[in-house]
């Protein structure tokens, strides 16, 4: 059965889209993975992934020019489905369409990793997490971060959608992450999958448009979100037709 999880947060800049590429990289190992930019609005992926050039995306598929297998591209040993970076593209997208896309890809992969907009500021920014299996909670370890993405808990549970763990990120030197993770999990449903440091080697990936486990597979932040995907458990039985469940997903009415 193949498993989703919404890669989210509750405010921009905490490191998702790395984040996500980086689970997807790790996950390879051992399952089929596909990664899908959920953010329709503010494309990231195909920069992580070395796709700056891709000639048709996931906003052709959501407006229905293009076919999904036109827009799925094989990097660093996963499936990846990018956005694109135009406003016309963004115009002319249906997120509403991203139901089936995701029911499609489901059909022929293991694990999906939807990179999800980082604020629930639209019904149809929050599909991702309602559509999700669990998500996974990207925080770094503050006050605000943390209140926010105890907002996209409460919001992905109130649908259903169980929390997988928390992965804090940017965390700097002077930071007792292991004291910060001991008072959050009191507070979260999942566990600290990994505290994941800040890094210099992750700021040069970005600019070199590769993912970082594929920039600096041996650094400190690579080893940490290897150890992230070690503790992400995934539900790989059997079942039915599980490409239903995705294609009924129900865009909530309100916020």
């Amino acid at each position: 059965m193949v498993e989703v999880f919404a890669v989210a947060s509750g405010k921009g800049g905490t490191g998702k889209t790395t984040s996500t590429v980086a689970l997807g990289m790790a996950l390879a190992d051992r399952y089929d993975v596909t990664v899908v930019d959920a953010d329709t609005g503010m494309a990231n992926l195909l920069f992580h992934a070395g796709l700056s050039e891709a000639e048709t995306t996931l906003h052709d598929v959501l407006a229905d020019d293009a076919a999904i297998d036109e827009a799925t591209y094989e990097r660093f040993g996963m499936t990846v489905v990018p956005c694109g970076t135009s406003l016309d593209g963004f115009r002319d997208a249906d997120p509403a369409r991203l139901r089936e896309v995701v029911a499609t890809l489901a059909a022929d992969t293991d694990v999906i990793l939807l990179d999800s907009p980082p604020a629930l500021d639209s019904r149809t920014a929050v599909l991702p997490i309602v559509m999700a299996d669990r998500i996974v909670v990207v925080l770094q370890p503050t006050i605000p971060a943390i209140s926010d993405g105890l907002k996209v808990q409460e919001y992905a549970t109130s649908y259903g959608t169980g929390v997988a763990g928390i992965l804090f990120n940017k965390v700097r030197e002077d930071e007792r992450i292991d004291d910060v993770a001991e008072k959050t999990e009191r507070y979260f449903d999942g566990p600290t999958l990994a505290a994941i440091p800040e890094s210099e080697r992750a700021r040069e990936a970005r600019r070199a448009g590769r993912p970082l486990l594929a920039h600096a597979a041996d650094c400190d932040a690579a080893a940490a979100y290897r150890r992230a995907a070690d503790a992400l458990s995934v539900d790989s039985g059997e079942s039915g037709d599980v490409a239903d469940r995705f294609r009924s997903a129900v865009i909530p009415e309100t916020l």
